[in-house]
């Protein structure tokens, strides 16, 4: 919680980036909680690495960002058309990481080797809504580059489908949740990416409540029958 606080409060992107790879951290190490599972190890090593992969993208960003105005602030003061466009979408790599978008979702079902708890709170209302709430942070940014703005569109558009569509043919219950939060993840990222800042923090929020209720209903189910099998 102190992690996601000082990512939350952050005064610039640099320090936003300081939490969001401690919140990685954290998540690296809830998923394999059941370290004496291979699957779980297995499942927080490949958490680990796709999200890693595409923070590559988001500290580049950074770097672009601080090249061409000298801070890691959130306005767009002295950056051309060009410059804006490759910044956020370098950041928006980051975000498809964190918030498990297509094709960067495979990290996400796995990631319920994790105690359902912990699938509650970090995998359906804080991490991976970590993503979309630095694009409403950095709103003046992704505001001002159309062309991002229209491949958030289209990647949120494509998520939302194909995580709905994978989530009907689940027998797992936490899986099932788990691609539900990706589909409603893409609805998010699609909403900021068509223009609307409002709608996509306030989808994030209502999210967030839902989504941890039923996570956490999920896991008293597993507690009393003793299964994760829906058809039992």
């Amino acid at each position: 919680l102190v992690v996601m606080q000082a990512m939350v409060l952050s005064p610039n992107l640099l320090q936003l980036f300081m939490g969001w790879e401690l919140v990685g951290l954290c998540s690296y190490l809830l998923i394999g909680f059941w370290w004496q599972k291979p699957e779980a190890s297995r499942a927080a090593v490949k958490a680990f690495w796709v999200t890693k992969f595409a923070d590559g993208g988001l500290l580049l960003g950074l770097v672009v960002l601080a090249g061409a105005t000298g801070g890691f602030g959130w306005q767009t003061g002295g950056l051309s058309e060009t410059q804006l466009v490759w910044i956020t979408l370098l950041l928006f790599l980051g975000v498809m990481g964190k918030s498990a978008q297509v094709p960067l979702h495979i990290w996400l079902p796995d990631a319920m080797q994790g105690p359902t708890p912990v699938s509650a709170l970090l995998h359906a209302a804080t991490m991976v809504a970590a993503g979309v709430y630095m694009v409403v942070r950095a709103w003046p940014l992704f505001e001002a580059a159309e062309l991002t703005l229209q491949v958030m569109c289209w990647v949120g558009a494509i998520t939302a489908f194909v995580a709905a569509c994978l989530a009907l043919l689940q027998d797992d219950i936490k899986k099932l949740l788990a691609f539900s939060t990706c589909s409603q993840l893409g609805y998010m990222v699609a909403a900021l990416g068509a223009g609307s800042m409002a709608a996509g923090y306030y989808h994030l929020t209502t999210h967030a409540f839902f989504k941890a209720l039923l996570f956490l209903a999920a896991g008293v189910l597993i507690h009393a029958l003793g299964t994760n099998d829906m058809s039992k």
